[in-house]
């Protein structure tokens, strides 16, 4: 490939890229890059809202160059604020920790984990912050160039709180790039302001800038916000074959044809030619069969036209026995089909819950034979028994 189309390819579908005649400075010198993204692991899984910007990494991995993916365990205990309106809980180092054991392993779904480097900032971050580093960064921030955060601004403007530690992120994420000397580093659109901080950094500390790439946020399953477990619009990449194809199968038309432009490398024009039924089924399949493999992806597709199309039971329903005289509410509860008791009375006045095929439409005493389908919105199916 010329430069250009290296560019090209690399740059195909992101929003920012500061800058191209950087990138091509970087790309003509013939050195392997360094080329970073970060994850913080404020959950245990990752999601195809992440699969965005590491098959990005994945293209420059595909050309030769090394990527870097830092599990932020000193970041995640302070709190991305970036496009959050209110600050958001800090975790115990215990559960971040818990959090980040899966990140390898499914990160690897996407990434070739001959040509990744696994790194932890606090290595780095935790002498960064007890040392006189940080006093010396901050002399060289001012106040006004963090508040010029357009998240900061709205949340002032709603006089929602923030935070000094998050008013810090940034230079900690900052500081990932001058500890490592990336090359480049990729984000969401909402990591924009983190990305340029990085930049100013190296600058400060004698180093070439880095590249600044991000990507599209991908909108969750909700069609509204973007996809986070904490909102609970998401699709993870280890959730079940059949799970991810039927979330999938969820979205609207309008939101298909935004997945596939970002999560795959299809013919849109071909793509808006099928049948929209048919090419979101094409498309869960294609994400699934990513994840998971051919054959658990043609299985997910065959139990969801079975259970959807043919109003057929699933094959592997998990088995649950309620207590005796159990409410019903009680018993989604204890099964793990809803949250609260509130929740599942919700699910229950909106006609989203059915046994053996009929809508329950009051909590009350759970009366059933061994055997009976209970099925809670629509892939949730239990088989009862005593």
């Amino acid at each position: 490939m010329t430069i250009d189309e290296q560019i090209d390819f690399l740059t195909r579908g992101c929003v920012d890229v500061v800058s191209k005649a950087d990138l091509a400075k970087k790309l003509e010198s013939g050195k392997t890059l360094k080329v970073k993204l970060g994850c913080d692991p404020t959950s245990a899984d990752l999601h195809l809202g992440h699969s965005v910007a590491l098959s990005l990494l994945r293209r420059f991995q595909d050309l030769g160059h090394k990527a870097v993916l830092v599990i932020g365990d000193f970041t995640a205990a302070v709190g991305d604020p970036s496009g959050r309106d209110s600050t958001r809980p800090v975790l115990p180092r215990e559960k971040i920790l818990e959090n980040a054991k899966t990140y390898t392993e499914q990160a690897f779904k996407v990434l070739d984990p001959s040509k990744t480097e696994i790194r932890f900032n606090s290595e780095w971050l935790d002498p960064f912050v007890s040392g006189k580093d940080l006093m010396l960064t901050l002399q060289k921030v001012t106040v006004a160039q963090v508040l010029e955060r357009d998240d900061f601004k709205k949340r002032m403007a709603a006089g929602n709180p923030i935070s000094l530690l998050e008013v810090l992120y940034s230079l900690f994420q900052g500081q990932d790039s001058v500890a490592l000397k990336a090359d480049v580093e990729l984000g969401g659109t909402d990591q924009i302001f983190n990305l340029l901080v990085g930049r100013q950094l190296q600058k400060n500390n004698g180093q070439e800038p880095q590249v600044a790439i991000t990507v599209p946020l991908l909108v969750g399953l909700d069609g509204i916000k973007k996809m986070s477990k904490s909102y609970g619009n998401y699709v993870g990449l280890n959730d079940a074959p059949n799970d991810m194809f039927g979330k999938l199968m969820s979205i609207s038309d309008e939101l298909m044809i935004a997945y596939y432009e970002l999560l795959t490398s299809e013919d849109l024009t071909a793509v808006k030619a099928m049948h929209p039924m048919e090419a979101k089924k094409h498309l869960a399949g294609l994400l699934t069969e990513r994840f998971h493999g051919k054959e658990a992806a043609v299985a997910a597709r065959a139990n969801f036209e079975q259970v959807f199309s043919k109003k057929q039971n699933p094959d592997d329903m998990p088995e649950f026995k309620p207590e005796a005289g159990q409410l019903l509410s009680a018993a989604l509860v204890a099964a793990g089909a809803a949250q609260s008791k509130n929740k599942a009375r919700a699910l229950i006045d909106q006609g989203a819950v059915r046994l053996n095929g009929q809508k329950l439409t009051q909590d009350g005493v759970l009366a059933f034979d061994s055997g009976a389908v209970l099925q809670v919105g629509r892939r949730t199916f239990l088989k009862l028994i005593k």
